[in-house]
C-alpha cells in the first residue's frame, strides 16, 4: 500500500511541483503552510483578480487544487441537494457540477455553518468529498461519481463539519455527533468501512491530523472533552488527553515534538501536548496551557518556533511554540472563522466580512503588510497554489494572483 500525497507531505519536505497544488483541508502538510513565491500581497474587487466564478447553493468548504482542477462543494435547495462543483483552473470556468447526494430532510444547520463545510480531499483522478451524516463519496475528476457512502449516522445537530484525511489506501473521518461518537476509515477504492473506533463524549467538527511520532504515524483528532491519537491502520488508541470542551472545530497543528490542541466552547483553551506518551497522558504530557485568545473556529498556524493564533474576536497572539510565552497580541477587525494561511514570511488572516489581513511572521512585534477587501461572507479558509490565492465567498470563488 503506498502511502497518500497528503500523508508524504505532511512528514517529508515540499518539492516544488507540490507547491503548483493545494489538495486537502489546509494545504498539502494539512497545517497551513504554502512554500510558494511570488503570491498575492494585496488586492481588491478592482485589482489582482484572474477570475471570479459564481457557485450556486451554499458551501463553506475551501476551495482544493489540482494542476488543472479546483473543486468546492455547494448544498442547493435547502441542503436537499448536496453537489460537487470543479472549476477550471486557468480560466475559471465550470467543468463539471455533481450532484453526489439528494436528501429530502437535511435538518438544521448554524448561521455559521452549510449542509455543505467539510473540504473535499484530491488524490490523482480522485476527489473525495465528505458531508457529514449526509453521506460521503468519491468523484472522479471527470465527474463521475464512483462509490457512495451514507451509512455513517450520526446527529450532527448544526450541520456538517470536520474534513477527510487521507492515509495509504484509508479515508479518515472524525463522526463526534450528540448521540454517538466515533472515528472511522473507509476504503478508498470501495467506499465501506475498513475500522471503526467508538467514543464517548459532546460533538465535535475537528478534521484530524495526521503526525509522525517515533517514525509512525498517528492520527491525533479532537473531540468533545477530550482529543484522543489513533492508529490509522487499525483504529487502536495510542493515547488521550482529557479537557473541558465541546464543538471543536479547528484542526490541530504539530511541530517541536509537541501536538497544539484547542478545546472548543464555551471557554476556549489551546493546550501544546507532548508527543510520545501512551494511554492517559493529561497529567504527564501537557507541556502548556493558552487561557485567553484561544479560537473557537479558526486553525493557529506554527512558522518556526512561533505559533500564532486569532480568536473569533480577532484576538491575534505570536506565542513561542515550546514555552507558551506571549511575545505580542494585536485586534483585528472584525470576527473570525477561516484558518490562518502562512507563506513567504506572511501571515494571511481572513475575517468573516471579507477583509484578509496580511502582517509579517515576526516575533517581536505586530507588522501589517497589506488590508485586502472583497464583497460577501467569507468563512471558508485560503488556498494557494502556484502564484494564486483562491479564496471563496458565499457566492463566488476567487482566483487571485499579481499581474
Amino acid at each position: 500500500m503506498r502511502p497518500s500525497l497528503a500523508f508524504l507531505l505532511a512528514a517529508t519536505a515540499f518539492t516544488p511541483a507540490f507547491a503548483e497544488e493545494w489538495p486537502q483541508f489546509r494545504g498539502p502538510d494539512g497545517q497551513g503552510h504554502a512554500v510558494q513565491h511570488g503570491l498575492p500581497l494585496e488586492w481588491d474587487e478592482t485589482r489582482g483578480i484572474r477570475w471570479k466564478t459564481p457557485v450556486p447553493g451554499l458551501g463553506w468548504s475551501s476551495p482544493v487544487v489540482s494542476s488543472t482542477q479546483v473543486w468546492v462543494t455547494t448544498a442547493l435547495d435547502d441542503g436537499r441537494s448536496l453537489r460537487a462543483v470543479c472549476l477550471d483552473r486557468e480560466s475559471g470556468k465550470l467543468v463539471h457540477d455533481v450532484e453526489v447526494f439528494q436528501k429530502s430532510d437535511p435538518g438544521p444547520i448554524h448561521s455559521k455553518n452549510s449542509h455543505a463545510s467539510p473540504t473535499p480531499i484530491l488524490d490523482g483522478d480522485r476527489v473525495y468529498v465528505h458531508y457529514g451524516a449526509h453521506g460521503t463519496a468519491c468523484v472522479s475528476t471527470a465527474g463521475e461519481v464512483l462509490w457512495r457512502n451514507d451509512q455513517l449516522k450520526y446527529n450532527h445537530l448544526h450541520g456538517p463539519g470536520g474534513s477527510p484525511v487521507l492515509f495509504e489506501d484509508l479515508l479518515l473521518l472524525s463522526c463526534d455527533g450528540t448521540d454517538v461518537q466515533f472515528v472511522v476509515a473507509l476504503d478508498t477504492r470501495t467506499g465501506i468501512i475498513r475500522w471503526k473506533a467508538e467514543r464517548q463524549g459532546p460533538m465535535a467538527y475537528s478534521t484530524p491530523l495526521l503526525v509522525m511520532v517515533e517514525g509512525r504515524p498517528q492520527l491525533v483528532s479532537t473531540g468533545g472533552d477530550q482529543a484522543v491519537a489513533y492508529d490509522p491502520r487499525s483504529g487502536s488508541q495510542l493515547w488521550h488527553v482529557r479537557y473541558d470542551g465541546y464543538s471543536l472545530v479547528p484542526r490541530p497543528v504539530s511541530g517541536h515534538g509537541l501536538v497544539f490542541l484547542c478545546t472548543g466552547y464555551d471557554n476556549p483553551t489551546l493546550l501544546a501536548v507532548r508527543l510520545g506518551g501512551r494511554g492517559d497522558v493529561t497529567e504527564t504530557h501537557v507541556a502548556w496551557v493558552l487561557r485567553r485568545g484561544a479560537p473557537h473556529n479558526p486553525s493557529p498556524v506554527l512558522v518556526e518556533d512561533e505559533l500564532y493564533v486569532v480568536s473569533d474576536q480577532g484576538v491575534l497572539s505570536c506565542l513561542d511554540a515550546r514555552t507558551g510565552q506571549q511575545h505580542w497580541q494585536h485586534r483585528l477587525e472584525g470576527s473570525y472563522s477561516a484558518s490562518l494561511l502562512a507563506a513567504e514570511g506572511r501571515i494571511y488572516a481572513q475575517n468573516e466580512e471579507g477583509l484578509t489581513t496580511v502582517f509579517a511572521a515576526d516575533r517581536r512585534m505586530f507588522r501589517r503588510l497589506a488590508a485586502n477587501r472583497v464583497e460577501g461572507r467569507t468563512l471558508a479558509s485560503l488556498a494557494a497554489a502556484g502564484r494564486a490565492l483562491y479564496l471563496r465567498t458565499d457566492t463566488h470563488v476567487y482566483r487571485i494572483e499579481e499581474p
